[in-house]
């Protein structure tokens, strides 16, 4: 092979290696679904999903699928699967949402609990402002309002998703801009919150002994000792403590690893330097709910901290999580470059 076929060879490397790396975002907008699909690869990804609130109390992204298509997300209460457990039913997908803004619960709000022992929030869609495809990433942008129990606007919910995809990962990046409608809103340190994902029974840690969950309202969902086959997940944060006891400590990431059939999969959510709170206390469960509470310090910190969050009317607050979905299980250093690189961002 002469020179001239040799660079040409290369440059055919070069591009084919580019192409695999610029993965296209498809977003399909189904409106009498109420849904807005993604696809990376040409590949189901995910979808913005706003039921209504006699189904859901606030828009999610459900299901959720690694590259290779596998569901990562606990399919009840909307679409049950064989071996879940039956617990926490406002767990669906991903969201974003507080147990006590003003009094008014929007964590723990569903069909399944007594509207008449606490105040429960809702967080309704009002409308997709702005759906963009593209060659390495796609944008949806959704407005929604959080109302108290008895309908008074408290927040108005500006978030911005954008997708991307290369080789065997997928991230979503959240920026969630909540700006005070009220005179004051009022966001005091509580456990529930904030971003999180509630993924299926094959990604929690193996659980040895009955255990009983309890909500806001005292309510106790009993969940036994379950059948721990294929059951494979591990907490590990960017500090290295691994297991349940990532659960109220602070951390830039935090990673769930596990395994699907012959899948093994990663599951990472990142804190971003703007963010209140940062780096954040988090709210990882070994049953499945993965969150991060950037402003549940006194209820996380055993009461060694305080922050009681307030906004004026008129006054904003944004929140930006990167949520990283691999066909693997990423290494630290990988999770420190994704951080680094999203820490540059708005």
């Amino acid at each position: 092979m002469n020179l001239k076929h040799t660079a040409l060879a290369l440059t055919a490397l070069a591009l084919a290696g580019n192409a695999a790396l610029a993965q296209k975002v498809e977003l399909i907008r189904k409106d009498s679904e109420k849904k807005v699909e993604v696809k990376v690869d040409g590949k189901p990804f995910t979808a913005y999903y706003y039921p209504g609130e006699k189904v859901l109390k606030k828009a999610v992204l459900y299901p959720v699928m690694t590259p290779k298509g596998t569901v990562i997300t606990r399919g009840w209460p909307l679409d049950p699967r064989a071996g879940e457990r039956v617990d926490h039913p406002h767990h669906v997908g991903i969201w974003l949402n507080y147990e006590d803004v003003n009094g008014n619960d929007y964590w723990n709000n569903s069909d399944a609990v007594n509207h008449e022992r606490r105040a429960y929030g809702t967080i309704i869609h009002t409308g997709i402002t702005s759906v963009k495809s593209g060659k390495d990433k796609g944008e949806l942008t959704v407005t929604a309002d959080w109302v108290d129990k008895d309908g008074t606007l408290t927040l108005k919910e500006v978030t911005k998703y954008t997708f991307s995809g290369k080789g065997d990962t997928r991230i979503i990046d959240r920026s969630t801009t909540l700006t005070a409608v009220l005179p004051e809103v009022n966001m005091p340190d509580v456990k529930d919150g904030m971003y999180a994902i509630r993924v299926g029974r094959e990604l929690e840690l193996p659980s040895t002994k009955p255990e009983i969950f309890t909500d806001a309202s005292g309510i106790a969902t009993k969940v036994p000792a379950l059948n721990n086959d294929g059951v494979t997940g591990n907490y590990r944060n960017s500090n290295g403590i691994e297991g349940e006891t990532v659960w109220g400590k602070r951390a830039i990431w935090c990673n769930l690893t596990g395994k699907i059939n012959d899948e093994n999969i990663s599951i990472a959510m990142i804190d971003h330097p703007k963010n209140v709170g940062y780096p954040a206390y988090w709210h990882a469960r070994g049953y499945g709910l993965f969150a991060v509470n950037p402003l549940g310090m006194k209820a996380l910190s055993d009461g060694k901290e305080t922050l009681n969050f307030k906004l004026k009317k008129g006054e904003s607050t944004t929140f930006r999580y990167r949520l990283v979905i691999a066909s693997e299980h990423l290494k630290d250093a990988t999770l420190n470059d994704l951080a680094a690189a999203y820490a540059k961002t708005e």
